[in-house]
């Protein structure tokens, strides 16, 4: 024990004024050993409560995370029936609108086959027609070539003064036979000073014939449009209305005798172009035509100047006919007379006959009313062979009426009828 506690007050260092013993820093280290034990004793309490908060912590984290999710699961449930219900709703509208876009696709369909089918009739419809019209136009150009044929013809009838005077005057002869009953024209006729116009037409009441004139100059107006040039064309015109002055001269010379035709005599213009370039170029020419009792006529002048004489002729006809027409008028008043009295005839036959109507309906009336009496009379029973001697025996006494009386038995009962003659 001595040695220990020698060992323990051995110095082993100095610190200044102080000796450390072994003993003192045996003490000194059992003290810091033990504040080293406490303070990790300290520690690894501390730790263990810092565990159990943290655990106690993480617990309630993981109850929170728990409640969090359960609620997170719950929502998703709700989230996923809310999705089923608007997918079944979606699904729904979705067929719904499939429908109803099937259904316009199909009415649009009907209406565009419709639509299509209208506009291929309507087109096969315009085809036609346009193939009818262009039918037409081919004709119609056929018939423009034709025209124009016959045009260069009538150029080369009028470039030949001897064609071009027969072409006018069988225009003129077409309206007059076309305007006046035969008889009343004579054409290429001979007058009593030898000259022969183109036609005479013969007016009513032994008046003087009328003399038309077909045969008009053409060849100044062809001149004057073919001349090129104010020069030429003046020439022409003056050409031209030279020629009709002395065609007017020869016909009041040749054709206006006292007597024998009438003073006024009409020549024949066959184009109403010419005419018409007469009286808005040429108006002297007019007026000396009207001074020598001449009239200018293009055909439908001609033509109009035909009906009147035609009405006129009509008129002349009438007047010769009208003792003929009042002989007509007398008979047919005769018949007429007679007429009335075989109405008047027939009238009193049929009042005789109303008469006779009206005893026959009073004779059906009384026959009517016969018939309704012998309605209401009663029939007996069926007769039997039995009874066949006492029908024998009504008849016999049936047979010893009265004179002038008829008795009707019937067969199938015992009814006896009496008729008695003469009673209406």
């Amino acid at each position: 024990m001595n040695d220990l506690t020698t060992i323990l007050s051995e110095p082993i260092a100095r610190l200044g004024a102080t000796t450390i013993t072994l003993g003192y820093a045996l003490a000194i280290g059992a003290i810091l050993f033990l504040g080293l034990f406490v303070a990790l004793v300290v520690a690894l309490w501390r730790s263990a409560k810092a565990r159990a908060v943290a655990a106690a912590e993480a617990a309630d984290h993981a109850r929170d995370a728990e409640a969090r999710m359960a609620g997170i699961l719950a929502s998703q449930a709700e989230m996923q029936g809310r999705m089923g219900a608007i997918a079944e709703v979606f699904g729904a509208r979705q067929a719904e609108l499939t429908q109803s876009i099937g259904q316009r696709l199909d009415a649009m369909t009907g209406r565009l086959g419709q639509t299509m089918t209208e506009q291929t009739k309507s087109t096969h419809e315009s085809l036609a027609r346009l193939q009818e019209r262009l039918a037409v136009i081919d004709t119609a150009q056929g018939n423009i070539q034709s025209l124009a044929g016959q045009v260069v013809q009538l150029q080369a009838i009028l470039s030949n003064k001897q064609t071009r005077g027969a072409f006018g005057q069988s225009r003129m002869e077409a309206i007059v036979a076309d305007g006046l009953p035969h008889g009343a024209y004579e054409f290429q006729a001979t007058l009593s000073n030898g000259s022969r116009p183109d036609c005479l037409v013969k007016m009513p009441n032994g008046a003087p014939a009328l003399a038309i004139d077909a045969k008009f100059p053409l060849e100044a107006w062809n001149a004057i449009r073919a001349a090129e040039g104010a020069d030429l064309q003046k020439v022409a015109a003056q050409a031209f209305r030279r020629d009709i002055e002395v065609h007017v001269r020869d016909i009041s010379e040749k054709y206006l005798i006292q007597g024998e035709t009438q003073d006024t005599a009409f020549m024949f213009v066959p184009s109403e172009s010419v005419f018409a370039e007469i009286h808005e170029n040429f108006e002297g020419i007019v007026h000396k035509a009207h001074r020598a009792r001449i009239v200018i006529v293009s055909p439908s002048l001609l033509m109009l100047s035909i009906q009147v004489i035609q009405a006129i002729l009509k008129d002349a006809r009438m007047r010769e006919q009208a003792h003929l027409i009042q002989g007509e008028v007398i008979r047919l008043m005769e018949d007429v007379s007679r007429l009335d009295e075989r109405v008047r005839k027939l009238q009193s036959h049929f009042g005789q006959s109303a008469k006779d109507i009206d005893d026959i309906l009073v004779s059906t009336s009384k026959v009517t009313k016969r018939g309704q009496k012998i309605e209401a009379l009663e029939f007996g029973a069926q007769p039997t062979e039995d009874d066949a001697g006492s029908v024998e025996t009504t008849h016999a006494a049936g047979a010893k009426v009265e004179a002038g009386a008829r008795v009707a038995d019937s067969k199938t009962g015992q009814l006896r009828l009496r008729v008695v003659e003469g009673d209406e």
